[in-house]
């Protein structure tokens, strides 16, 4: 393993930096929400590949057989999240890890790795332009939102019918949510308190399980909009956008 990098385990979980551009000498409750989430899914073969110090710059990705969207495929591995941040790039960083990960897979015998793109980069998810460098196709599409894979075998995964439909029988804004990403805590916290102080009728549904994240009524990779009964968007939520949302 190269020394730049380290990858997570139940040994150095509980000590290593996780990453996120979150800055605090306290415990911050995101983070230690994260590290709950992955002491279950280092279990299932999620990986959690980082530099080797106090930066933003990892690679996470799992089986997707045990990832937590609502996407199918035989023996895949699906990348929640590769990150570099723009301090730390130039240094090839972001190569070196998605190298690794495609090395991990062929070794491991799997047929390919998927994540999930847009017609249209959007925020909180993987540079898709950069992955396509690496034959990265798109194997399926849902709405606004597609399906980027690299097949090894000539197989090819793709999204559940059910992440197609993109509608819900509830017309008030719902979010869904689990924990994987350490900004989703802060995120809720302040979209919750701001739907109470304007009487905004509101769901928030967290995701507690794999099936329930298969079954997603839309495309997931830890957050999803509705409101209206229309799904609106995988990223993550401020306030502004929230009330353009709202608008509509």
């Amino acid at each position: 393993m190269c020394a730049e990098f380290i990858n997570l385990t139940m040994e150095n979980l509980a000590d290593e930096h996780l990453c996120c551009i979150i800055r605090s000498k306290k415990k911050h409750p995101g983070v230690e929400a994260k590290r709950l989430w992955l002491q279950q899914r280092l279990k299932e073969g999620h990986t959690f590949r980082k530099l080797n110090k106090k930066a933003t710059v990892f690679i996470e990705y799992a089986p997707l057989a045990s990832a937590w969207v609502p996407i199918r495929g035989e023996n895949y591995m699906y990348i929640y999240c590769l990150w570099v941040e723009s301090k730390e790039k130039g240094n090839g960083y972001g190569k070196a890890l998605l190298e690794y990960c495609i090395q991990d897979a062929k070794a491991k015998g799997k047929s390919g790795i998927c994540m999930l793109g847009a017609t249209k980069q959007k925020a909180w998810l993987s540079d898709q332009s950069f992955a396509k460098k690496y034959g990265f196709q798109i194997v399926d599409t849902a709405h606004a939102y597609e399906l980027l894979a690299l097949s090894f075998d000539g197989t090819f995964p793709h999204f559940n019918e059910t992440a197609k439909k993109q509608q819900i029988e509830n017309t008030v804004l719902t979010i869904y949510y689990d924990m994987q990403c350490p900004f989703i805590y802060q995120k809720i916290e302040k979209l919750q308190q701001y739907c109470e102080e304007h009487v905004i009728p509101a769901t928030f549904l967290k995701v507690d399980s794999l099936q329930e994240a298969k079954q997603l009524p839309c495309v997931f990779n830890n957050f999803a909009v509705f409101y209206k009964g229309q799904f609106q968007t995988v990223n993550l939520l401020d306030v502004a956008t929230l009330e353009k949302i709202l608008k509509k």
